[in-house]
């Protein structure tokens, strides 16, 4: 669920991009994240190292991208946020430039499923074209590659990760990394064995059914 009230939506994205940098996701200023509050986007600005970010710094602006409020230069990726915020489900983007991703996309045109985690991305993670950041061609290679799951791999460059909220897209940005580290580690040792479609298909329908359990155990829902 996000955040209705502005203020904790800006606190919520200083806190996880301080989390990104620590769990080596991204680099100084690269990567950035956005978070839907109400009718308004908050998205991280351009250009602020994220252990001086305050919420003043995070700006506020419309689905179509006018900046409501803020001091700051929105990021460079703001399109690219816009683009999957406009996705049905979608209140929260991560976008990171973790290494091993980007040392996948080099080599592969999707995420090798050598582990049934990729089932919580719906079994595939394409790696889209590269493009130069902050451009039309981007947004379009991205939502491209994307399809209808919640993850992309963006060659030579990084990825994206979609989610209900801020904790269940970062978890999955950082899932994704594990995933290319894996096959990078196995990779270099021989010929990774890798999950059948079969597999896949069995690990989504238990994702499915566990989620459907937490859901009807959870107070109040019906």
């Amino acid at each position: 669920m996000s955040p209705s009230d502005p203020d904790d939506a800006r606190e919520a994205l200083c806190t996880w991009s301080r989390r990104m940098v620590r769990d080596g996701l991204v680099v100084g200023t690269s990567g950035n994240l956005s978070l839907r509050c109400g009718e308004l986007i908050a998205v991280t600005p351009s250009g602020v190292d994220y252990e001086t970010m305050t919420p003043a710094d995070v700006v506020l602006v419309s689905p179509e991208g006018t900046v409501v409020d803020g001091v700051r230069a929105p990021t460079s990726e703001l399109a690219l946020h816009l683009a999957a915020q406009a996705r049905p489900g979608t209140s929260a983007v991560v976008h990171t430039h973790s290494p091993a991703a980007v040392a996948l996309s080099l080599l592969r045109d999707h995420v090798p499923p050598v582990h049934y985690q990729i089932a919580m991305f719906g079994g595939t993670v394409r790696v889209a074209d590269y493009a130069p950041f902050g451009s039309d061609e981007l947004v379009a290679n991205a939502v491209a590659a994307l399809g209808d799951g919640s993850a992309v791999v963006l060659g030579n460059h990084g990825t994206l990760v979609l989610g209900e909220h801020l904790g269940a897209a970062y978890d999955g940005a950082r899932q994704l990394e594990w995933l290319c580290d894996v096959w990078l580690r196995a990779r270099t040792a021989g010929e990774p064995r890798l999950l059948s479609e079969a597999e896949i298909s069995e690990a989504m329908r238990r994702f499915a059914a566990q989620k459907r359990t937490v859901r009807d155990s959870t107070p109040g829902s019906r």
